[in-house]
Order: structure tokens, then sequence, then C-alpha cells
């Protein structure tokens, strides 16, 4: 049926529409199955007196309005660029998905608070198999929703469908909990089961909403790309030999469809300008034609064929290396100034060497002093942004 349903809203339409149905088609599948849950479920919470039964149902009713707010969401992250809003509306769409996960925590609040209240003053649960039948049912319902949610993130990256998703698994979760405590209840006589177990369902499904705004968070504050982009990329820039090197490579992702990046490419200085500019348009073209990112890349002369300053890249490479293989370097100039000769050069080390600039600059500088004691080191010390 998902593959039907899929197939059905992908009829003339091109990529550019497609996110935006395959929103809309989650939106009214999950709107009408979380609205006919929550009226079974209402129904048999009040017919079995079951407070984690109807805390349930009415879990349900709140999915029917997170899918409502994924939709939104998607559709305004669809809005064109415009004045005040120059590279579009991408991220509404982690917006609406924070919203979706605060609700999974509010829903964690309520469903303990209730529970503890059940705990306190215990009530009998009615039972009957056909209550248990229809709770099993439901759950099914769940299951196949979570993995219909699973199948249109993975072919869109939608982060509401990844939110809805975690939501429709903790809703199994918390159903299937609910029946073991009218069981226990039922069998057992131990009628403070169906607050206990609502307890530890309203703690799974915190952890859960956790994980689940980790997920949001990561990208609003701005996550490190993939490496397959990153690497991608590099190798497009590389693809010339009149680039020789790139650095400070800083990717910005204003949502899953809009993405821009700047790089330094370190180019002879003594080629043609107007065949390095060129080379460097073909470049960001292709970068967007393969990956749909939209590139800046800055010029950075380098002075190949000056013997001295080639000399002096090799000894601050042998010394670079013995102080940790991981390090790189680029522009590096040798600079006279006042009569001092500088050697100045950018040094990139990994996040984990962040704490430890001081002590690294003094072990190169003394390195340095030891291989070249006849220029002035100053070094700039910076991390990867990727």
């Amino acid at each position: 049926m998902s593959d039907f349903l899929i197939n059905l809203v992908k009829k003339n339409k091109d990529d550019s529409e497609l996110k935006r149905a395959y929103s809309d088609l989650s939106g009214v599948f999950g709107i009408i199955c979380n609205l006919i849950l929550f009226v079974t479920k209402l129904a048999v919470g009040a017919l079995t007196a079951s407070v984690s039964v109807t805390a349930d149902a009415v879990n349900n009713f709140a999915d029917s309005a997170n899918n409502l707010v994924a939709v939104t969401g998607t559709r305004l992250s669809n809005k064109p660029v415009d004045k005040e809003h120059p590279f579009g509306h991408g991220r509404m769409e982690y917006v609406s998905a924070l919203i979706v996960a605060v609700s999974i925590f509010v829903v964690s609040f309520e469903l303990f608070k209730s529970s503890v209240d059940k705990i306190i003053t215990p009530a009998e649960i009615k039972f009957s198999p056909w209550y248990i039948a229809v709770l099993l049912v439901t759950v099914l319902v769940k299951l196949y929703m979570a993995y219909f949610y699973d199948k249109l993130y993975k072919i869109t990256s939608n982060l509401n469908l990844k939110a809805v998703r975690q939501d429709s698994l903790n809703d199994c979760i918390a159903t299937l909990s609910t029946v073991a405590a009218v069981l226990v209840s039922h069998y057992l006589g131990f009628s403070r089961a169906d607050g206990i177990i609502g307890v530890f369902v309203s703690v799974f499904i915190f952890v859960s909403g956790v994980q689940v705004l980790k997920d949001i968070i990561s990208p609003l504050l701005g996550e490190a790309p993939p490496r397959e982009l990153t690497r991608g990329i590099e190798s497009i820039m590389l693809e010339s030999e009149i680039v020789l090197g790139v650095h400070d490579l800083i990717v910005h992702s204003y949502g899953a469809d809009k993405i821009i990046a700047s790089a330094h490419a370190e180019v002879d200085s003594d080629e043609d300008i107007f065949t390095i500019h060129n080379v460097i348009d073909d470049a960001e073209r292709k970068i967007f034609e393969q990956y749909g990112v939209v590139m800046c890349i800055h010029m950075d002369p380098v002075s190949i064929g000056d013997s001295r300053t080639r000399a002096y890249v090799k000894k601050a490479r042998r010394v670079v290396k013995s102080v940790n293989p991981a390090y790189t370097f680029h522009d590096l100039r040798v600079v006279e100034r006042e009569g001092v000769l500088y050697l100045d050069f950018d040094l990139v080390i990994p996040f984990e060497d962040e704490g430890r600039q001081g002590e690294i600059e003094s072990e190169l500088i003394a390195k340095l002093d030891e291989a070249c004691p006849e220029v002035t080191p100053e070094i700039n010390i910076e991390h990867s942004y990727i």
C-alpha cells in the first residue's frame, strides 16, 4: 500500500514539487489514522476505566496536530526566497520538527503525572479480551505508520518525518505497556500496575524525545557537513592542475535543499588570471550541478616558482609532521619586514587539540628555530570547519 501511495503522488510532478507532495501525503495519512486511533482508544479507555488507555488516546489526538504541524512546516520551508530571507525558508522544517519534539515532552509529562496519581489512588480496571484485541490492532496500525514515515524520510530526509516516525514507535511501546498493565491488573489483582507501567512508559517517551530534539538542534546550530559532500567538493576543485590545494572549506545549510559553501583554492601566482577565473567558475558550476551547492571560491596565489619559498615549504612540512602527522598548513609566505625575515603560515589542527594552541605554537616555533634559525615564525592556528 505504501508503494502505491508513493507512486500515486509522484505522477506528473517534478523534483521541486515532490517534497511537498510527500509531506502532504504523510500528513493526510497520519491525521486520518491518528483520529481513528483516538476515537478507538478513547472508547476502550472509557469502558475499562484505564488511565493509561485514555492517556494513550489523547496522545493519538496530539499526534494528529503533530502531523498538521509537520505539513505546515514543510510547506513554509518550500517558500521561495524573498527580500527578508535571501537564503529561503528551508530552516522552517527544523522549527516545525522542534514543535513536534516539544509535544513529545508534553505527552511524557502528562502521562507521568496521571500515572503517579493512579499509583497513589489505584482503581479497578475492567477487563475484556475484546479490549485487548482492539489495542493490539492499534499497535499494528502504529507500526505500519512508523514504517511508512520511515520510507518517506529515507526519500526526502525531512526531519519532520523522522520526528513523527519516532513518535509512532513511542505509541507502540505505550500501547503495549497499557495492555500489560490491564493484564497484570486483571490476572494478578495488582491495580497499581496501571500507574507503575505508565511511569516507565513516560520516562521512555521522554528519553526518545531527547534524542529527537538532539537530531533537530544539531542542524539548527550548524552541524558538520557529510564527509562525502566535502570530499566531492574538494575533488571537483582539484580536477584542474591549476588548483594546487584546497583549504578553509565552509558549508552552511539553510534547509535540506539550500546549501551554500565557500573555500580557498591555492593557485600558481604566475598563471594567467583569466585562465584561473575560468577554472574557478567551471568548478563552481560543476559543484552546483552535482550537489546542488551554491559555491563561492576564493583564489589564494602561491609562488611555486620561487625556490626560496619551496625550500621553506619543505622544511615547514617536515617540522609540522614531526609535531603531529594529522596537522596541515597553508598560505605559507616568506616576508621581509624592516630587515627581519618572517615565515607566516596558517596551521590547521583537529578539534580535540583546540585547548592546546599555546603549547602547540611553542613547540612548533622551537623546532622551526632549530630547522631554520634565520627566519621568525608567525603562526596562525585554526581548526577545520568540516
